[in-house]
């Protein structure tokens, strides 16, 4: 087996589970006095991946809140002017983790690192702490300025994205976008717990076991949550309500997004969550996420399904070996019907 096999299988634990390890650089960009890390314009680079799903929230807010301008989805470029910087690996993660193109291995919508030109996030990581032990993970959240790594955890990024730069925002109506309304706080963190381990992480949890009974507990508490997640769907279309909470999108629309979008195309067949798909089998679900990428201004362009589908299976190698990437569904996502 090659070592790129081994490190994926040692995403499970001897019980044959996935255990997903906690962020290690956990600050926070704010404007309260004293803050270390303040908002600032042109001061901040994310880092990102257009596979990933936790990297993908953090993209929505800077595309949807205007944080970053003229977003070109087919090569990942943003204007200059914007009020934070963005750079994109390469789809393809091996064992030494994200890298970016180069000229030999070029990849579309994937960008060069902008500020020091490491072909590896790795370096990154090591030029912030010269002595890090952990993964080497997207989204990372780097300070020019201080030349250190901000945050590397998507909660709380999008948390302090969706405020602290406001009053840098030129266009009023993306300015006013509040994914966590003080009125819905409570219900956002409550719906936030119910899905993260039951459905975004549970995917996970789901493809990288390597036993059959932790596999069959995982997929069936995954759709069990599924269920649950469409009846509340279901109560809101009866109220005239599209989304989890309310009219409005919030937090939870968004984290929940970036796992559902991924679903068909890749969970269910790479992932083995095949028992139902979104779109045959959710139709609450399934017309919950074409609302937001078909309406919703900029989620679309956050949405790369080359990237996601080249990803997933040509980088697990332990679960797909052939690294032949599946053409369907076709399409991968359906209209929205008037």
């Amino acid at each position: 087996m090659s070592k790129q096999a081994i490190e994926i299988l040692k995403f499970a634990g001897k019980d044959g589970a996935f255990k997903r390890k906690a962020s290690q650089f956990r600050n926070f960009i704010s404007s309260e006095p004293g803050s270390k890390f303040t908002p600032e314009a042109g001061r901040y680079t994310v880092y990102i991946s257009l596979a990933c799903p936790w990297a993908c929230r953090v993209l929505f807010y800077l595309n949807t809140k205007g944080l970053i301008k003229d977003f070109n989805p087919k090569t990942s470029s943003v204007a200059k002017d914007s009020i934070i910087d963005l750079a994109v690996v390469h789809w393809h993660m091996d064992s030494k983790g994200w890298r970016f193109p180069n000229g030999e291995d070029p990849c579309e919508a994937a960008t060069q690192d902008p500020n020091y030109g490491f072909d590896r996030l790795s370096k990154l990581y090591y030029k912030a702490n010269p002595d890090y032990d952990g993964r080497f993970t997207v989204p990372v959240v780097w300070d020019k300025k201080l030349e250190t790594i901000v945050n590397n955890e998507s909660s709380e990024i999008i948390r302090f994205l969706n405020t602290e730069f406001n009053h840098l925002i030129e266009d009023p109506k993306k300015r006013a976008i509040n994914y966590y309304p003080t009125n819905l706080k409570e219900k956002i963190d409550g719906l936030n717990e119910l899905t993260y381990e039951n459905i975004n992480n549970a995917v996970y949890k789901a493809g990288f076991s390597t036993s059959q009974e932790v596999y069959e507990r995982e997929v069936l508490n995954l759709f069990d949550h599924l269920n649950k997640v469409e009846k509340i769907l279901k109560d809101q279309n009866s109220k005239g309500e599209k989304f989890l909470l309310s009219n409005e999108l919030t937090e939870v629309d968004v984290r929940l997004f970036t796992t559902i979008i991924r679903f068909d195309p890749v969970y269910v067949q790479h992932f083995k969550c095949n028992i139902k798909d979104i779109r045959s089998g959710f139709p609450y679900l399934h017309k919950w996420v074409r609302e937001i990428y078909w309406n919703v201004p900029g989620a679309k362009d956050t949405v790369n399904f080359d990237h996601i589908k080249f990803h997933y299976t040509k980088s697990h190698i332990a679960i797909n070996p052939t690294t032949v990437t599946p053409l369907g569904p076709i399409p991968h996502i359906l209209p929205l019907e008037k």
